[in-house]
This record gives C-alpha cells, sequence and structure tokens, in this order.
C-alpha cells in the first residue's frame, strides 16, 4: 500500500482470493444443503448449530464479507464493459466501437441513459447498401458503355447518357424499409450533337413545385463538320439529305420543340430491353420492367428470390449547378409529358455527405430521420417534409449534439420544430433564400436572392386541411412513442 489506492497487482491478487473464497462458500453451503435433504429435521439442526459453533466457519465468513466488500470497491473504481454475450443479445444495428464509447462514457443522465435504452430496442434495417450500390452502378455502367457509340454518333438523335447519380433514402441511408426500398439514381442527358437545350421556367406554377420545360434547339456544327467526317450541320446542309436520315432527335424524343418525358422514358425502357442480355447482370438477375411512363422501373430477381427494385429517372442540370430538372413525378393530378419538375436530390445527397464529414463517427441523424419516416404511413405527412426539418435542426444544433445518447431529445427538437411549422402554417424549402446552406453545394444565383417557398402553402388556402395536419401530427406523437416502447 503506497496511497490511499491499491496497485493493480494486490488488487488482482485480492481479487482472485475472493473468487476463490466466494466459490468455496458456495460449496460449503451446498454440502449443508445436501445434507440437509439426506437427514431428518433433528439432525439438520444439529449439524447447522455444530457448524456455527466452529470458529473456522465464523473465520470464513467475516473474510468473505470483508473481501466482497472490497471486491465491490474495486468494480466500482473500475467498471467492466458489458459482456459480448448481452451485446449479441442487443437488437440495435451499432457498432462494438460505439458501444464501447457509449460505456466509457460518466456522469450520464437518466434521459442519456433512455436514449440508449430505446436506440437499443428499436430494430434498426440491416441495409446491404454497399453490395446493393455495387449492383446499381455496374448496371447502369454497362448500360452506358453500350449507349455510347449511338449517342456518339455523328447523325444521332439519341441523347448522350452521363454518369448516374445516386439520390434518395436508401442511398442516402434512411430509408424505413429495407426489403422494399427503392434505389433512386438520376441519370443526366445531354443533348445529342447539334442540339442544344434550354430550360424554360413554367408560367403557371403549382407551388412549392417549380415546374420547367426543355426547349430543344438545333445549333450550326458548320466548323464541327471539318474535324469530324460525315458530320450534317441541321440547319445547313441540303433537306434531301437530311431527309435520307428517316429520323430525328426532335421528331423522336420531342413534342413539337420541346423534350418528351414520356417519349424519353418510352425510348430508355426499349433500350435496356433489347440490351438485358447482353448485360453480365443477366445471368444473375432476372430482370422485370415495371409500368411507368416518366421514368423506367426495374426489379431484380435473384434465384434466392431477393429482389432489388431501382428506379432510373432523367434529369437535364441547370448550368454547372446541384440543381436539376427531372422527369420524376409530381402530386398534380395531370403532369404534361413536356413538364420536367425541380429536383433538389442531388444537392440533397451532397448535404448529407457535407454532414457526414463535420459529424461525429457516431452521429445519430439518419436514425432519427429512418425513426420519422416510419410513422408516416397512411397519413397525409410527406417525409420530404421531415427530411427538411432535419436539414434545418443540422444547421443549427451543434453536430456533436446528435450523438446516440440525445437520440430522444433530437427526436424531441424534430417533432417540435415541425409543430411549430404546422401552427404558423409555413415551413420553408432549405435551398431558397438560406445562408447556412454548406459553400460546397453549388445552386444557381437566384436561389441565393429568392424568397424561401412555403412547403406548408397548401395549409393557408384550407383551413380544413390545417386542422386535419394538427389532428394526423398527434397521431403520429402516438405512433412515435409506441415505436420507442415496442420497437416496431
Amino acid at each position: 500500500m503506497v496511497s490511499d489506492e491499491l496497485d493493480e497487482a494486490t488488487r488482482e491478487r485480492m481479487q482472485q482470493r475472493a473468487e476463490q473464497l466466494s466459490q468455496e462458500m458456495t460449496r460449503l453451503l451446498q454440502e449443508l444443503e445436501l445434507r440437509s435433504l439426506e437427514q431428518s429435521a433433528f439432525a439438520w439442526g444439529a449439524l447447522l448449530f455444530a457448524a456455527l459453533q466452529t470458529w473456522q466457519f465464523w473465520a470464513v465468513a467475516g473474510i468473505l464479507v470483508l473481501l466482497f466488500g472490497l471486491f465491490r470497491w474495486l468494480r466500482k473504481r473500475s467498471p467492466e464493459p458489458e459482456s459480448s454475450s448481452k451485446r449479441k443479445e442487443s437488437s440495435s444495428s451499432l457498432s462494438k466501437e460505439e458501444e464501447e464509447q457509449e460505456e466509457s462514457e460518466e456522469g450520464s443522465d437518466s434521459e442519456r441513459d433512455m436514449s440508449r435504452i430505446f436506440a437499443k430496442r428499436i430494430q434498426w434495417p440491416v441495409q446491404n447498401l454497399a453490395y446493393r450500390t455495387r449492383v446499381v452502378e455496374e448496371l447502369l455502367g454497362e448500360l452506358r458503355v453500350l449507349q455510347e457509340p449511338l449517342s456518339n454518333s455523328t447523325c444521332s438523335f439519341f441523347p448522350e447518357l452521363q454518369p448516374a447519380i445516386r439520390v434518395g433514402s436508401a442511398f442516402e441511408g434512411w430509408s424505413p424499409c429495407e426489403d422494399d426500398a427503392v434505389y433512386h439514381v438520376l441519370m443526366p442527358l445531354k443533348p445529342p450533337r447539334g442540339h442544344a437545350f434550354h430550360l424554360e421556367l413554367g408560367t403557371e406554377q403549382e407551388m412549392p413545385t417549380r415546374n420547367f420545360c426543355v426547349r430543344v434547339e438545333q445549333v450550326c456544327t458548320c466548323m464541327s463538320e471539318q474535324l469530324v467526317e460525315n458530320m450534317l450541320c441541321f440547319l445547313h446542309h441540303p433537306e434531301e439529305e437530311l431527309r435520307n436520315l428517316g429520323r430525328s432527335f426532335l421528331r423522336t424524343l420531342c413534342t413539337g420543340s420541346y423534350l418528351d418525358v414520356q417519349k424519353t422514358a418510352r425510348w430508355f425502357q426499349s433500350f435496356v430491353m433489347s440490351s438485358w442480355m447482353l448485360l453480365p447482370q443477366s445471368r444473375r438477375y432476372k430482370m422485370e420492367m415495371l409500368p411507368s411512363s416518366r421514368s423506367c422501373k426495374l426489379q431484380l430477381t435473384k434465384s434466392s428470390r431477393r429482389t432489388l427494385f431501382i428506379e432510373i429517372m432523367f434529369g437535364v442540370q441547370q448550368g454547372d449547378s446541384d440543381i436539376f430538372v427531372s422527369s420524376q413525378s409530381t402530386e398534380a393530378t395531370f403532369t404534361p409529358s413536356t413538364t420536367w419538375p425541380e429536383s433538389y436530390a442531388v444537392a440533397e445527397v451532397k448535404f448529407f455527405r457535407h454532414v457526414a464529414r463535420q459529424a461525429p463517427h457516431s452521429s445519430f441523424h439518419l436514425k432519427c430521420l429512418h425513426v420519422c419516416a416510419r410513422i408516416l404511413e397512411g397519413t397525409g405527412f410527406s417525409t420530404y417534409a421531415f427530411k427538411t426539418a432535419v436539414m434545418h435542426l443540422l444547421t443549427t444544433i451543434p453536430l456533436p449534439d446528435w450523438h446516440r445518447r440525445e437520440f430522444l431529445p433530437r427526436l424531441g427538437d424534430i417533432m417540435e420544430y415541425l409543430r411549430s411549422c404546422l401552427e404558423e402554417k409555413r415551413l420553408d424549402h432549405f435551398f431558397f433564400g438560406n445562408e447556412s446552406v454548406p459553400e460546397e453545394i453549388i445552386l444557381p444565383p437566384d436561389f441565393q436572392t429568392a424568397e424561401p417557398i412555403n412547403l406548408f402553402q397548401h395549409l393557408t388556402q384550407d383551413p380544413h386541411a390545417h386542422a386535419e395536419a394538427l389532428r394526423e401530427f398527434d397521431d403520429l406523437q402516438d405512433r412515435l412513442e409506441r415505436l420507442l416502447y415496442y420497437g416496431r
């Protein structure tokens, strides 16, 4: 003893001695119990009385009491992590590193303890994201290779496919369901040679969605034809030569002078169907084309019956920004085939990547968003409203405060933020007029000076819809409590 604490070797010897004495005491008690079953009540009482009068029994008992108290004091001074068996029993998908980090923290209050309990109770999806991402990328890469000779033709009427961009909840890591998750990709299109795309903002806007038309213009290629053999200029070559081409980009994929979403989707679907047997994926998957008028939806099924759903949407980039106009469907009952809604999906992907680089490894912001998405089924609320709320809060609440130990407070912040927005009938779009957008996200110049778009604009015009939204939000609170308590 060199201070008021024991050195490590002495502590270990005393701990081992305490365990040995404890085992010896257990053995003696078992022998006493066995004898009590074999002898009469009188003989058992005599044996116990005799044992109690032996000084060895009292000596061992005194030492055991002393060492047991010392053993508990040592455990409090140096707490051991949970056993591996308990970790295996946990239904949480949290990593071993996160568990050890949590267990090493001191001074946890009851709210943080409850956050850990609820986080472990929820049945998180075990997404095989890396494997499925590789399958999607390989498939789209092969399709692009097959289409490239067609788009590079000197008289092509096919748009040029650009590298696909992974977007949406499945790739971002917060999809509400794993088995039925749809892996969305955005396939940027560039005009074929001799053509140019011009984006025109629609005059009648269905707020909060901004709709565009993609006007196709033929451009002069006379200078290029000197460099590329047999290249025709759609503006200056004789009509007879152009007529011999049989088809043109304007007649094939456009309605009038505007790029047609439905014609583009049918062209790409036909291309995939005719190319499927040439792809290596055809040897591992059975492919089924699902009905869609504005995109290409694929269902890939393996021999094990596991399915992978992919939706390929088409987009045209706004300048060099991260904002596109896309072929995605809108909430309107009828969307003209020449209407391309504005898409912020690529900018959102970049935002979450930015947060992932800045936040601690154990950040729980995507888990919070996953929980919110799971309680929305059958309600009038969209996942995009919750996604927008989380993006706003990620720029106002410090990122270290999104740790797992703050799981419940952050869920409370999300629900409180949305309730406040509902009461005020206003939820601002994240990318319009928001100075908190990270600089690495490239936005069109008019986004910075634009008035924020209100995603709850429809509630200001319909009191009945507003009252229904408040009622449904109370139901969401109940659903959230059930999910936290029962894990599903």
